[in-house]
């Protein structure tokens, strides 16, 4: 391992620092209708951003708080410090630290010119660290990760997220409403890092959402892709950083997902949804039928 040991030990001390701040509670400001940012979000990319410094002094940093430091250079951290910053804010546990590493050609600017090298997931209140290298495998605490063996989804556990402002404008919920129905059960958990890492963990078999950053995404690909899973869009083309949609699944049940959703744009096969009364009279004929 090249950089993941050292990327591990700054995410368990931004952790701490996220443990500490979680367990005193935080002031709340807003960015955005309802975006919320946290003086804990603020705090630990300055340490994050500090570390990263100290031991990969030409490495560029791109954080969600707003650094932008050595951006020319061949690597650059995508660094979200807090990844459930709505959740964090309730006292909802479900966040992480996430730090993915891109290796670029050098010269360039742009995001997503090159392709994940390493990524870091650590999960502060459950004390789960997940670590991958290109080529190295997956890791959870030191042991392999591998993604799951279920191959269809109607016995597979998903999960998605949605938008923290503007959700008017976003077209997942009727996405999850037609997964809900085709698979064995939707979460929506708050936390796109650990929903990827949870994929790569064999806990979900997939996981997709609209309009993501490269921040949210940039560790938890390559974690799934470790694992031998499998990252594309929706409509299967391989993904990009710069994506605004991202599928990710174990990879048995990826063509299936991307059929559903070629179906579901082009407004094929879909689930009516009952009245009251249709749905009345349904639950009469199945009360009478056990009866």
């Amino acid at each position: 391992m090249v950089w993941t040991p050292k990327a591990a030990a700054i995410a368990r001390e931004a952790g701490a620092r996220l443990r500490e701040f979680f367990a005193q509670g935080v002031e709340t400001e807003y960015k955005g209708d309802v975006d919320l940012v946290t003086v804990a979000d603020r705090t630990v990319e300055k340490l994050i951003r500090g570390r990263l410094a100290e031991v990969f002094p030409e490495h560029g940093v791109y954080g969600e708080e707003g650094t932008r430091e050595r951006m020319e250079g061949e690597f650059r951290w995508y660094v979200d410090p807090l990844d459930g910053t709505t959740n964090f804010a309730h006292g909802f546990p479900q966040f992480c630290v996430s730090m993915g590493l891109e290796q670029r050609p050098q010269g360039t600017s742009a995001t997503g010119d090159g392709h994940i090298v390493a990524g870091v997931i650590y999960d502060p209140l459950r004390d789960e660290l997940y670590t991958a290298e290109r080529n190295l495998g997956a890791w959870l605490n030191g042991k392999r990760l591998h993604v799951s063996r279920t191959k269809e989804l109607a016995e597979s556990l998903v999960s998605t997220g949605f938008p923290s402002r503007k959700r008017h404008e976003s077209p997942n919920i009727h996405f999850y409403h037609e997964f809900t129905l085709r698979s064995h059960g939707v979460r929506r958990a708050g936390s796109a890092a650990l929903d990827l890492a949870f994929v790569a963990a064999g806990r979900l078999e997939a996981f997709w959402e609209f309009n993501l950053n490269p921040w949210d995404t940039a560790a938890g690909i390559l974690l799934v892709e470790e694992a031998g899973g499998r990252i594309t869009d929706f409509a299967g083309r391989p993904f990009q950083l710069n994506s605004r949609e991202v599928l990710a699944s174990n990879g048995l049940i990826h063509a299936e997902l991307v059929g559903l959703f070629e179906d579901l744009f082009a407004g094929r096969n879909l689930a009516p949804i009952p009245t009251p009364r249709e749905f009345a009279e349904r639950r009469a004929e199945q009360a009478a039928a056990k009866g």
